[in-house]
């Protein structure tokens, strides 16, 4: 179909689901864990502005999660519809992975969520807190699954392989905690807090702009901000630590990531460059002598392998890996730019009398997301040709599919998404656009008209006294 194969097709049609579906769960391990804290504030200093800037968030949490649980199912079908042989052959491990995930964490989630969103004035304050934490430990024990199904693919241990070619767990230990997985888990969960802090920042900074004094904005943009401060650096410190744990297992994703073709002793750092791969070399390269090997290897004469050391079919496409790394980083160095300037303001004085700094929030505001999406086209791009790395093929873990079939399913994924999908953020955007000063009569309003309950007595309400 227009001169693309069934596999790059399948492949671009997971891509595109999976960029959609990752944003919401991004954004709602953050807010979950936001919206945990605040309760938790009110509980202890009874100041009314924490219950408000939680009935503020807490609808907005509500209309993403159900946008992740439902971006989320279309791409477990996917394993069975276009990569029919990948699930045969991986399913013994990631089967029951997947499982476990959806019988603790999504229960867990789910089964509390309708407390914490309508349950306030029927079970009491502390156990409402506690359905809050359920479900913020339910997005957390979500992503500790998934990501543990994902980091298995990159560093596969703890199977073996039967006499039909399946993978076999021969220790669920080896296989959940695998290699890889502690840095990618840490660098996922902060990665999320990082996006749900710019957002909320974005909006704190938007509101404030309109009025400096709101003291509900006020308060979500210092809050915010405290976590881009802090929370930046320590992910850049996670970020280390994976690339590490990436050159010890990967070591054709890094050379990928840093354009390096030819092996380096006292490799430089490439700011920016164009990988050729069919003439195997960096064009232009913008570079800084050494510090390449003095941050992947911790010495001035560090050696790394280059893409050469490794057969042409085992290679990741460079050119995508090396510029989504990039575009990665460049979203990090923006987080910490503003958390600093944030910083600044804070000791100045002038947190939130600074209409540049707020300016500079609204427009930071996606940075989580972008940052998100170039992370998982780097890690997933730069594991290929590979599903399961170094054991199984991507060109050998796709269905007997034609280019018709799966185009076709292609732009019906596209149509339906961008409607649905597009509706759904419109609403969240429009929410947002509320002032928090007076939203919560509205949240309530909305929620009761999303359950057909407008006009009618509501279970909902608070018995009459």
């Amino acid at each position: 179909m227009f001169g693309i194969d069934a596999i790059d097709l399948a492949r671009m049609q997971f891509a595109f689901t999976v960029s959609f579906h990752i944003i919401f769960p991004a954004f709602s391990i953050g807010l979950a864990s936001y919206l945990a804290v605040l309760e938790g504030m009110w509980l202890w200093k009874k100041e009314e502005k924490y219950r408000q800037v939680f009935n503020y968030w807490k609808t907005i949490f509500a209309v993403g999660f159900g946008m992740g649980v439902v971006s989320g199912i279309v791409m477990a079908y996917q394993f069975g519809t276009n990569w029919a042989v990948f699930a045969d052959k991986a399913g013994p491990v990631i089967g029951p992975l997947m499982g476990y995930e959806v019988l603790s964490a999504f229960f867990l989630e789910a089964g509390f969520l309708g407390i914490m969103l309508f349950g306030e004035k029927r079970v009491g304050p502390k156990l409402h807190f506690f359905a809050t934490l359920m479900v913020a430990f339910g997005t957390l024990f979500s992503a500790f699954w998934i990501l543990s199904v994902n980091s298995w693919m990159q560093t596969p241990t703890g199977h073996i392989i039967n006499d039909v070619g399946q993978f076999v767990p021969d220790s669920w230990m080896a296989v959940i905690f695998n290699p890889s997985f502690p840095y990618r888990l840490t660098h996922m969960v902060l990665a999320a807090y990082l996006t749900t802090a710019f957002v909320i920042g974005a909006v704190g900074a938007y509101h404030l702009l309109k009025d400096k004094t709101n003291v509900n904005a006020r308060l979500m943009f210092s809050m915010a901000m405290w976590i881009a401060a802090v929370v930046t650096p320590m992910q850049m410190v996670a970020g280390d630590q994976q690339g590490l744990n990436t050159l010890k297992y990967q070591p054709a994703k890094i050379a990928a990531i840093e354009g390096h073709y030819n092996n380096v002793t006292g490799a430089p750092l490439v700011l920016f460059g164009i990988p050729d791969d069919a003439e195997e070399k960096l064009l232009y390269p913008i570079e800084i002598p050494r510090l390449g090997s003095l941050i992947l290897t911790h010495s001035w004469d560090g050696e790394l392998k280059g893409l050469k050391s490794f057969p042409k079919d085992d290679r990741p496409n460079a050119f995508v890996v090396f510029w989504a790394f990039r575009g990665m980083v460049g979203m990090g160095m923006i987080m910490l730019t503003v958390g600093l300037w944030s910083l600044l303001r804070r000791y100045q004085g002038r947190l939130y009398t600074d209409k540049w700094l707020a300016r500079a929030a609204v427009c930071a505001g996606p940075v989580g997301f972008v940052a998100v999406l170039c992370g998982w086209v780097t890690t997933e791009m730069g594991r290929q040709p590979w599903t399961v790395y170094g054991f199984l093929r991507t060109v050998d873990s796709a269905s007997p599919l034609n280019a018709i079939e799966v185009g076709t399913s292609l732009i019906a994924f596209i149509i339906v998404y961008f409607l649905l999908f597009g509706t759904g953020v419109f609403y969240m955007l429009r929410l947002m656009s509320q002032s928090p000063a007076n939203v919560i009569d509205q949240a309530t309003t909305s929620l009761k008209r999303a359950s057909g309950m407008t006009g009618a007595p509501s279970t909902l309400d608070p018995p009459q006294r």
